[in-house]
């Protein structure tokens, strides 16, 4: 585990560098005080880093951002120029687009900011083919355990995955489960004791609230945003009822979905949309969020650990269990060989899929049990979309991530995973791209 000042490695570091080295601008987004200036700033030894969070520097820009990026760019000749917390600029956009139009070099620009500065469609679209843009999340376990990018999702894609290619390492005990699912991910807040810790991200959540979010747009009754908020840490894994949180927090539906677009546009909520097969009234098409942190939604709710005793909330640990593997899953995807888009399914008449991952010609589709022992009653949702439902015709494989310790088959490309295995687990297969 990470010390008060230590530096973990990111295993997004990889994928900036290539993309520094493939498109003009480099856009790095994620939620405040995950480490993205850290990131940048230690992959440069040369170049001029700037931040926008200096009222000086961001009055300049906003007089003339033509010309000080060119005044700028003169002094570091071929180096990137960083810009820290773009977003605060309304007019460095398209100042950076009308520059990189005249000058194909790499590199030339690194932006971070807590939620993208290329929000019209007018500029993003002139800059197809000449900006990257990558998202840092908060930490992942493997991050924090200091261990290469797990690539689980990329095993499960096989066609016959099977368990010799895993090779499990140290169990996992549930207390420590629930220590990670408290701590959460953000570097210099995660290793604080507990009352601190929860103290310091509730008043994160403010902090966004009364300065990130005004660099989207105006906000008139940001009490009534911070509600939002903590509904939403309660219904963490849950479908999304705008009707109902229109209720609960006096807004107008329109405006609770413009609230929960401007929380998922700052990475605070994670939108999986409904995988639909095409049979109509079959499927349910409502979306699902989930609380990108669960340390932060612990915080919220004032959840310790005494709260999942068996004599208190237990069941409290389902939904948090599940946002947890959800958010180690999302964080390792730009990292696998191929590209996956992550979804949830559910039917009608209430066959579900926690979490369903898509990889255009195979389907992992992902249960979590916030239990210590599985059955096969656990895959019957999983059995039943693969041989009779939508997923019929094509090749899925099917996981249960639970409490437990051991890597177990359940036949038809079934098993069922310690949680660690997002993790704690090596691999024999040396060429993923064999998968």
């Amino acid at each position: 585990m990470d010390t008060d000042h230590e530096i973990l490695p990111r295993h997004l570091t990889s994928e900036l560098n290539e993309a520094i080295d493939a498109a003009r601008v480099v856009n790095l987004i994620g939620p405040r005080q995950v480490g993205k200036t850290t990131l940048v700033r230690d992959l440069f030894d040369q170049g001029r880093f700037i931040t926008l969070d200096d009222p000086a520097i961001l009055a300049a820009i906003e007089t003339d951002a033509e010309g000080q990026l060119n005044s700028l760019r003169e002094e570091i000749g071929s180096a990137p120029l960083i810009i820290d917390e773009a977003q605060r600029s309304k007019g460095l956009a398209l100042a950076i687009k009308k520059l990189v139009d005249g000058d194909r070099r790499k590199g030339q620009f690194v932006l971070t900011g807590s939620s993208n500065v290329f929000t019209t469609t007018d500029v993003a679209d002139s800059l197809a083919g000449r900006m990257r843009t990558l998202k840092l999340w908060p930490l992942s376990v493997a991050e924090v355990e200091k261990a290469q990018v797990n690539r689980l999702m990329d095993w499960a894609m096989q066609k016959d995955p099977n368990l010799g290619q895993l090779l499990p390492s140290a169990p996992v005990s549930r207390a420590e489960y629930i220590d990670l699912i408290l701590a959460g991910g953000f570097p210099e807040t995660r290793t604080l004791p507990l009352r601190t810790r929860q103290r310091q991200y509730r008043d994160y959540i403010d902090a966004v609230v009364e300065r990130d979010v005004a660099d989207i747009t105006p906000i008139r009754r940001p009490d009534t945003l911070r509600i939002l908020i903590d509904q939403m840490a309660v219904r963490t894994a849950q479908e999304i009822n705008t009707t109902e949180l229109s209720k609960l927090t006096t807004l107008q539906r329109p405006t609770v979905e413009q609230y929960l677009d401007i929380l998922i546009r700052l990475s605070m909520l994670t939108k999986l949309g409904a995988w639909t097969s095409g049979e109509g009234k079959r499927e349910i098409k409502a979306s699902k969020c989930h609380f990108v942190d669960t340390g932060i939604a612990c915080a919220l709710r004032r959840i310790t650990e005494k709260t999942f005793a068996i004599d208190n909330a237990p069941q409290a640990l389902g939904g948090l269990l599940e946002s947890f593997v959800v958010g180690e899953i999302q964080r390792t995807l730009p990292m696998q060989e191929d590209d996956y888009r992550l979804y949830h399914w559910r039917s009608a008449d209430q066959r579900e899929i926690d979490l369903l991952v898509d990889g255009g010609h195979q389907l992992t589709l992902v249960e979590v049990k916030s239990s210590a022992s599985v059955s096969q009653e656990d895959f019957k949702h999983i059995r039943w979309f693969a041989n009779e439902g939508p997923g019929r015709n094509r090749s899925c494989t099917g996981i249960v991530f639970y409490l437990g310790q051991d890597y177990l088959t359940f036949g038809e490309n079934n098993f069922a995973l310690p949680v660690s295995a997002l993790w704690r687990h090596d691999t024999k297969i040396v060429n993923l791209s064999d998968f």
